[in-house]
């Protein structure tokens, strides 16, 4: 296996391992990001983005993340394609296991590996990705103002974007499997009083229709076996994310689903000098803008932490 060290090692590319290496560079750490398995995160595969600052005519997800690598290299981030396999943060400095053949040893680790949307599985679903099906209401729901949209889930993340839409939406479809909801009860309340929203009981999603966009939903009630043909443009799934950090399991703090706990007002992970941030630390608001931002903190925060470990090799050796 070959090895290398290096000072700053970020694992993941998106809006937050782009913006931790634009700052990691601009302050001299010399950072290696690898871009993980979707090089620039799940932007790209969302097609307009409207909601990012400085793009007063709107971007693709794509374009954007191309822009992000763009200005990380400008500044001297060496950007590989590669995936973290495994890590030993036992020890220091830390070791990251790259395509379970190449070994790197580095100072600070900054983590940006994101989290994933999970999916239903149906036909059509990856394909119309984009074109009417999503995962996220905040990002892509006022492409279909006034107009007629599905949202599948039963937790506070259903209620969620359901509610969000009713403010946009002509009508909502909230598609329910079971004949009760697991969101809180002061969610369901808030959907009641949405009258543009209609709540399908014991109802699951069996084909979406559609060639270049979404045109309908076809559903059927689970008890009854009857099928209802929904028209409607827009398909949001909420049923949830996964948070891709299985590999730092044993080493980290996380919660019950796998997010990276972090200490308050800062990216500090438990382990001194491993730093996570994005979408792998933060499931609540899981934005763009968000994700930069916390990649900003991680880029500061590491920087912050390998002066002081400098200082200290000083102050050590000085007193020897």
């Amino acid at each position: 296996m070959s090895s290398e060290k290096v000072s700053c090692l970020i694992i993941g590319s998106g809006p937050a391992g782009y913006t931790a290496a634009i700052y990691a560079s601009r302050a001299g750490l010399n950072p290696v990001l690898y871009q993980g398995a979707q090089p620039g995160g799940q932007l790209t595969i969302t097609t307009e983005v409207d909601n990012y600052p400085g793009y007063p005519d709107g971007i693709t997800g794509p374009e954007m993340m191309i822009n992000f690598e763009k200005q990380a290299k400008r500044f001297g981030t060496d950007v590989r394609y590669g995936l973290a396999t495994s890590v030993d943060f036992t020890g220091y400095p830390h070791k990251v296991i790259i395509d379970n053949k190449h070994e790197i040893t580095a100072d600070a680790v900054i983590i940006s590996t994101g989290a994933s949307a999970k999916w239903l599985g149906l036909e059509g679903e990856e394909r119309l990705n984009g074109r009417g099906v999503s995962a996220c209401a905040v990002c892509d729901g006022f492409f279909f103002r006034n107009q007629d949209v599905v949202v599948v889930g039963a937790g506070d993340t259903a209620a969620e974007e359901a509610s969000y839409l009713a403010k946009l939406c002509r009508k909502v479809y909230l598609l329910v499997r079971r004949d009760e909801m697991r969101a809180s009860k002061i969610m369901q309340k808030r959907l009641e009083t949405l009258p543009n929203i209609e709540i399908l009981w014991n109802t699951e999603t069996v084909k979406l229709n559609g060639e270049e966009g979404l045109e309908s939903v076809l559903v059927k009630n689970n008890k009854t076996g009857e099928e209802q043909l929904l028209e409607a443009t827009g398909f949001f799934v909420a049923i949830g994310h996964k948070p891709n950090t299985d590999i730092f399991k044993g080493y980290l703090n996380m919660d019950e689903t796998g997010y990276i706990q972090t200490i308050k007002g800062s990216s500090c992970t438990n382990i001194k000098g491993v730093f996570a941030c994005g979408d792998a630390q933060d499931n609540v608001y899981r934005q763009a803008i968000t994700a930069a931002g916390t990649g900003c903190m991680a880029a500061l925060d590491a920087e912050r932490f390998l002066v002081e470990r400098e200082v200290d090799v000083i102050i050590e050796e000085e007193t020897a």
